[in-house]
C-alpha cells in the first residue's frame, strides 16, 4: 500500500511517504492521466507575464471557464451558470427529488500563484462525477460539481464571490464594489454568464443541498512534515484584521536627542516584537492561533527625520474567539503601557472580523470511515486558509479533504503536489460521498 519516495535536496531533503491510490475504486494509471492532464490544461489559461495569473473576471478566466464546461459536459455532466457567476454540472441520481450532494472549489488564481489552489478540488470534483458516469454508477442523490466564481480576492475587493451569492451573503452593498475600470461587481458576476439581478435572495436556502465536500491542498507544512497523506478539516479560523495607529513627533534626526524623542516607529517595533512572541506561546493541541503585521505606513518616512506616526494592520487567525479576544486584549494592554512610557498616543480599532467556522462532525466522520476503508493514515486539522466552504456551511454540512503541499509552499508558482496525492484525495472523496449519500436518506 505504501511507495517509498526519496526527493532531491532541491525540494525536500529528506524521505516522504506517498500513500498509493488503491485499486479497484478508480484505478491507477487512467484517471490519474486524465486529472494531471487537466490540471496542466487549465495551467496554461494564465497571464503569459505572469504564470500562473488567471484572475476572476480576466480573458484568461472566461476562456478557462469555457473549457471547464466543455470537460463538464465531455464527463456526462449536464452544466449551466448560476445566478451568482458558479459553473455547475450535475449527474442525476436515483431519486431526483432528493437535494443534491455537492463537490468542487474554485478555479481563479491570485496573481503569480499557483497549479494547484483551488483547481485541485474542481477537477478532483469532475473526476468523481466522470468515474461514477463511466461506471453508469447512481447516488441516491444527484451529484453537483461546482467551479465558485472568485474565491480568491478579485478586482472589486471581494473575494467568495460565488459562494456568497449561493448562501444569499451577497449585499446589495457588495454588488456595487468598484473595479479600477470602473464596472461594478454585479456588472462583473453579469458578464461571466450570472443574473446580479436575483441576488437579493439566496441562490439555494438552508437544507436545498444534503452536503458539500471541498477537496483542497492544505496551503501549509503539517502534512508533509507529519508524512500523512490525508487531513480532515475540523474547523476553519476566524479572522480579524486590527488597525494599530501610534502617534509621537517628527523632528530632525541629527539634533535631536534620543532621550527627547517621541518615535512612533520605535514604539511600533516593540508592539510588532509582543505580537511575535504572544503568538508564539504554546496552545492547547485543539486550538490556533496566528499573528501577522504585514502591512506599514510610516510618515514622514524620511531617512532625516524621526518617524512621528505609524500605521500598522494586525491580522490574527484562530479556530477560538475567546483566545482571540484574549490575544487582542493583551495587545491593547501592552499597547497603551508602552505608549505611557514612549509619551506616544495609540489608538486600536477593529477593521474586520469573520468568526471560526466549524466543519460538520458527520462529514468528518465520514471522511475518517473512507480513510479506514482505504487503509490512508489522517490528521485532523484546522485550516488557517478561508474557503467557500466556510460559507456552505450556511446551508448545508459541510466539510474539506487536506492533500499535501509540497514544502507548504501556496500562492506562488512554486505550488506543487505529486499526482499520487491528488489520486489519494481524489479516492477519499469518493467513498466519502459515497458514505455520505447512503446514510442521508
Amino acid at each position: 500500500n505504501r511507495v517509498m519516495v526519496v526527493l532531491s535536496a532541491q525540494s525536500i531533503p529528506r524521505a516522504v511517504v506517498f500513500y498509493r491510490y488503491p485499486r479497484g475504486n478508480m484505478g491507477e494509471g487512467k484517471q490519474i492521466e486524465r486529472m494531471w492532464s487537466r490540471i496542466e490544461t487549465l495551467a496554461e489559461f494564465s497571464d503569459p507575464q505572469l504564470p500562473y495569473t488567471r484572475r476572476s473576471f480576466s480573458n484568461e478566466y472566461h476562456k478557462s471557464r469555457s473549457w471547464l464546461q466543455k470537460q463538464f459536459q465531455e464527463a456526462g455532466l449536464v452544466t449551466w451558470i448560476d445566478e451568482g457567476g458558479n459553473l455547475i454540472g450535475r449527474l442525476e441520481g436515483r431519486n431526483s427529488q432528493l437535494p443534491p450532494l455537492m463537490t468542487g472549489s474554485h478555479s481563479d488564481t491570485v496573481v503569480n500563484g499557483g497549479r494547484f489552489d483551488g483547481v485541485a478540488g474542481v477537477i478532483a470534483g469532475l473526476e468523481v462525477a466522470q468515474v461514477l458516469s463511466d461506471d453508469h454508477e447512481q447516488l441516491n442523490h444527484p451529484l453537483e460539481v461546482i467551479d465558485f466564481l472568485g474565491e480568491e480576492p478579485s478586482d472589486y475587493g471581494i473575494s467568495c464571490i460565488g459562494s456568497q451569492a449561493l448562501v444569499g451573503d451577497l449585499t446589495q452593498e457588495l454588488l456595487e464594489k468598484k473595479a479600477p475600470d470602473g464596472t461594478i461587481l454585479a456588472q462583473g458576476i453579469d458578464s461571466m454568464g450570472g443574473n446580479s439581478s436575483l441576488l437579493s435572495n439566496p441562490i439555494r436556502l438552508k437544507e436545498s443541498v444534503a452536503g458539500f465536500f471541498e477537496l483542497h491542498i492544505e496551503q501549509g507544512p503539517i502534512l508533509e512534515l507529519a508524512n500523512l497523506p490525508i487531513g480532515i478539516v475540523t474547523d476553519i479560523v476566524g479572522i480579524t484584521r486590527t488597525v494599530i495607529e501610534i502617534k509621537g513627533q517628527a523632528d530632525h534626526a541629527g539634533t535631536t536627542p534620543m532621550e527627547s524623542r517621541r518615535d512612533a516607529l520605535v514604539g511600533a517595533a516593540q508592539i510588532i516584537l509582543h505580537t511575535n512572541m504572544l503568538a508564539c506561546a504554546e496552545l492547547p493541541s485543539s486550538k490556533y492561533l496566528v499573528a501577522t503585521i504585514g502591512k506599514i505606513s510610516v510618515k514622514p518616512n524620511n531617512a532625516n527625520v524621526v518617524p512621528g506616526e505609524v500605521e500598522l494592520i494586525l491580522e490574527v487567525r484562530s479556530n477560538s474567539e475567546k483566545i482571540t479576544s484574549s490575544f487582542l486584549e493583551e495587545i491593547q494592554r501592552f499597547g497603551r503601557k508602552m505608549a505611557g512610557t514612549q509619551r506616544l498616543d495609540i489608538n486600536i480599532n477593529q477593521l474586520s472580523y469573520s468568526p471560526p467556522t466549524p466543519c460538520s462532525k458527520i462529514i468528518q466522520t465520514t471522511i475518517k470511515q473512507a480513510c479506514d476503508k482505504n487503509k490512508l493514515p489522517y490528521q485532523s486539522l484546522s485550516s488557517g486558509a478561508g474557503h467557500d466552504t466556510r460559507y456552505m456551511t450556511k446551508i448545508c454540512p459541510s466539510g474539506m479533504i487536506f492533500i499535501p503541499s509540497r514544502g507548504g509552499r501556496s500562492h506562488c508558482p512554486d505550488e506543487s503536489i505529486a499526482p499520487e496525492q491528488l489520486a489519494n484525495g481524489v479516492a477519499i472523496l469518493i467513498d466519502a460521498i459515497k458514505l455520505y449519500d447512503a446514510i442521508n436518506l
